[in-house]
């Protein structure tokens, strides 16, 4: 029963987005709780704009004095529990990755997310040396295109592919994604006739919740 963070100190990173297409995929199967751990809840605004799955449930957390049980009361009814963490490095944000299991980063192929990254891999690596244990992490590269990348994407793909453990699976940028937001709900909720690329979006979201649930079979093997 893994805890999964998605952490990044820059806003706009795919964060919420991430968590939720990795939420609607692993429900179908799974119970899955989803904790919006961020003080702009934005989680919880998706979540009240339509009904979810009976294997998905969400809730805002109450803050750093809670987190603790919030996360352990979720493991006792949930398969995976999934946190979406602020835009900061705060003490909550550091609470919820000494709790987690895999802290996911999301970012995209420009200059700004990578710096994102590394702030959030330096606070990363500051808890794992408190906590005195690994704390996996992955880069998610989110939001990026779904055609040829230019010539300045593909550098920082891939260098940063290079340097950081990174996700082969890409969430692409898709009208589907950015259309949970504007619905709620999950992929498999999304009308076609209003919203294009739905079976394309699926099968992108399918993948990447398979290479996580490998990811985090060949974590608990070592």
């Amino acid at each position: 029963m893994p805890v999964i963070c998605f952490a990044s100190t820059k806003g706009g990173a795919g964060k919420t987005t991430s968590a939720v297409i990795l939420a609607g995929s692993l429900s179908k199967d799974e119970k899955v709780t989803l904790i919006d751990a961020d003080p702009a809840e934005r989680m919880m605004s998706w979540a009240n704009k339509a009904a979810l799955p009976k294997n998905l449930k969400v809730f805002a957390s109450e803050g750093e004095h809670h987190i603790h049980d919030e996360i352990s009361n979720s493991l006792r009814h949930s398969a995976y529990v999934l946190v979406d963490l602020e835009g900061a490095a705060t003490r909550l944000n550091a609470y919820i990755m000494g709790e987690s299991d895999l802290v996911i980063i999301p970012m995209g192929d420009e200059q700004p997310d990578a710096e994102g990254a590394i702030e959030t891999l330096a606070q990363l690596a500051l808890e794992a040396r408190s906590m005195r244990r690994e704390i996996p992490v992955r880069i998610l590269f989110a939001r990026t295109k779904v055609a040829v990348k230019s010539r300045l994407e593909k550098s920082l793909n891939a260098q940063v592919r290079d340097k950081i453990g990174s996700f082969t699976v890409e969430l692409h940028r898709r009208m589907a994604f950015s259309a949970l937001h504007n619905y709620g709900g999950t992929l498999y909720d999304l009308d076609q006739a209003e919203v294009s690329g739905v079976d394309k979006a699926i099968h992108n979201a399918q993948a990447f919740a398979e290479e996580v649930k490998g990811l985090l079979q060949k974590i608990n093997q070592l």
